[in-house]
């Protein structure tokens, strides 16, 4: 009896240990950032921690030139973490500032911005483009250890779809410093091939020691920063038709400061069982077709596996056969951690992978799951449950309806009639309500796209929209169509001063006009020679909570491929949120939104109308302060 009660205790302890465990969640500074607006005022804003204490308020400041600093708010910031300089010296640069002020206690001066005389609405970060090289998709994390982010962005030349035959040129990384600065560039190589679904790469700390890495699927010939050649650069195993059918392949974990690699192992799993290059169909065995369009499609995120390191998780197909490989980076090495094959045991989750993933602890355990399109596989590396409804383009999870406990998850489906889109419950799998295809598209197939964000104040939880197949307007949470027309089916993101998201697509951001069912523009990049990314997936470079309060920034490339402008909100709120960045949800979300078809980012908490409190995050906060670091963004 006592050793059953020891045994009970025990396993009591265990779980309450991983319930109330803190996340490893990088440090950063207050992320001060100054807009000079057309009428000569300034909008200031910064960060709000998600340790901080609910009582902390803010005072700010402006630097002039002479060195004076004013103190501009009469009362303490207390209500939101943003101010407006009504009587800035616009002729001159100055800086911005903010001390918190606790207790009648004022703390230590944040970094500061410096603001340039000019009324741009933007902050330019001059490139170096290579020639016949355009900027992709982006990442950020903090480099240097300065708890400020830099930018890693993918710059892409010719580049393939799996589908297409073809050379391509080879992918290149840079990593940037928010005033341009660039600290590396890493050459992939020819035995990488350019396109959306080949290299997937993640920043992040994965170690703990307050500066972030980045990971990226490797081959014969791949050069890093320092000039390092990784495996054979003699080799080259692009077959007549330009695709990559052989040769080894690897993963490599790069230096994010100066983009040396670290540790190049195995990538997992291998194109075929052995070492050996087999026949073409033993190739369509393993993953449906002989020539690389299903097995070379990649997906990778972060996830938090034990609910306190974060894991690298690097993952191989989903029209047919998908394997996933969770990796550990510590002490300069990486270890398997686990790998899930549908080839083991796992038929029903076969076919299931959407050209995206979502990372979320659905089960509520304080351990992370990987929402894979139709299917989940749990922390231990465990199907958890599979929907069987098949592929989709695009995957939203978050607290879609409140009214129900947990998470829910949006889904949509190219091959099923009777789910082209699904809600369903996100740790059991179950389907709340689903929306039939009408008809096929000109390619035979269901929607192309669908989204889920609360946008009409009237009606619960997030609404939700699909582009194609037939299925028309809008529903809200319960599945009950609220309205036929619906705002573009791309991405959403925060920006005015309310907490109903916005509409971004292309290089505009609209605000929905629930009652006319119309949109009203906020913001137009293209009229600062901005472009967007990918065709008709129409994305920008990145869309997160890079600085100042929790509303997000965009980054476009500029139409000559030699800028990145970043843009940022300049509407007054008077709600005060933490960082999105330190909720774990959203911040793994921005680690995953530069793979495959990007996807906006989500909180792991209703974030809406009606909205609690966010919860405070459990997180545990990693500070490293590199020695002579400046810390002022220009």
């Amino acid at each position: 009896m006592k050793k059953k009660t020891l045994l009970l205790s025990l396993l009591f302890l265990h779980l309450l240990t991983y319930v109330s465990a803190q996340r490893q969640m990088e440090w950063l500074g207050r992320g001060v950032h100054a807009i000079a607006q057309a009428d000569g005022k300034v909008f200031v804003s910064w960060r709000l921690f998600g340790t901080d204490s609910r009582d902390i308020a803010f005072n700010v400041y402006r630097q002039q030139a002479d060195g004076k600093a004013i103190k501009l708010n009469k009362q303490p910031v207390s209500n939101s973490t943003s101010f407006i300089d009504t009587n800035p010296d616009t002729t001159n640069s100055r800086s911005y500032f903010v001390k918190t002020l606790l207790k009648g206690k004022e703390g230590a001066a944040s970094a500061p911005f410096l603001l340039k005389p000019g009324t741009q609405p933007y902050v330019s970060l001059p490139l170096k483009t290579p020639a016949g090289y355009a900027p992709n998709d982006a990442s950020v994390g903090d480099l240097d250890g300065d708890g400020e982010y830099e930018i890693i962005l993918h710059q892409t030349g010719k580049g393939r779809d799996n589908s297409q035959a073809g050379i391509t040129d080879p992918p290149i990384f840079q990593a940037y410093k928010m005033d341009g600065t660039l600290l590396w560039t890493i050459n992939l190589g020819r035995n990488i091939r350019e396109g959306a679904h080949y290299t997937q790469f993640m920043v992040y700390d994965l170690d703990g020691d307050g500066r972030a890495e980045i990971a990226m699927k490797t081959a014969d010939g791949s050069i890093d920063a320092k000039g390092k050649v990784i495996g054979d650069s003699s080799k080259d195993y692009r077959n007549d038709k330009g695709y990559i059918l052989a040769g080894p392949e690897y993963l490599t974990v790069f230096d994010g400061l100066t983009g040396a690699a670290l540790f190049t192992t195995d990538y997992i799993p291998a194109r075929y069982p052995t070492s050996l290059n087999p026949s073409t169909n033993d190739l369509k065995s393993l993953w449906g077709d002989g020539y690389g369009n299903r097995m070379d499609r990649f997906l990778a995120c972060i996830a938090y596996l034990d609910g306190v390191h974060p894991s690298l998780v690097m993952c191989r197909g989903y029209y047919t056969r998908t394997v996933v490989a969770a990796w550990d980076w510590k002490n300069g090495k990486l270890t398997s951690r686990w790998v899930f094959d549908t080839q083991n045991g796992y038929p029903a989750y076969a076919g299931q992978g959407n050209h995206n993933l979502t990372v979320s602890d659905v089960d509520g355990d304080g351990k992370d799951e990987i929402v894979y399109g139709a299917m989940t596989i749990d922390d231990n590396g465990k199907g958890l449950y599979s929907t069987g409804l098949g592929h989709g383009d695009a995957l939203h999870v978050t607290d879609l309806d409140p009214s129900r406990p947990g998470l829910e998850v949006f889904d949509i489906q190219e091959r099923f009639d009777d789910a082209g889109a699904n809600f369903r419950d996100a740790k059991t799998g179950e389907v709340i309500w689903k929306k039939a295809s009408v008809k096929a598209g000109d390619d035979g197939e269901g929607p192309g796209r669908g989204l889920a964000l609360d946008i009409d104040p009237r009606y619960p939880g997030y609404e939700c929209w699909v582009a194609g197949a037939g299925i028309t307007g809008m529903f809200d949470a319960k599945g009950n169509k609220i309205a036929d027309r619906t705002p573009a089916c791309n991405m959403g993101i925060y920006w005015d001063g309310d907490v109903l998201s916005e509409i971004l697509n292309g290089t505009t951001i609209d605000k929905w006009d629930y009652l006319n069912s119309k949109t009203d523009r906020l913001l137009q990049a293209a009229q600062y020679n901005c472009v967007h990314n990918n065709g008709t997936k129409s994305n920008p470079v990145l869309s997160a909570d890079i600085w100042g309060d929790w509303r997000e920034e965009v980054i476009y490339r500029t139409a000559d491929n030699q800028e990145l402008r970043i843009f940022s909100t300049t509407i007054p709120t008077t709600h005060r949120f933490y960082t999105l960045m330190h909720d774990p949800q959203y911040r793994l979300s921005i680690a995953w939104q530069n793979v495959a078809y990007n996807q906006p980012p989500h909180t792991g908490f209703h974030l809406g109308e009606g909205m609690q409190p966010p919860p405070v995050p459990k997180i545990k906060l990693i500070k490293q302060i590199a020695p002579g670091r400046d810390n002022a963004r220009k």
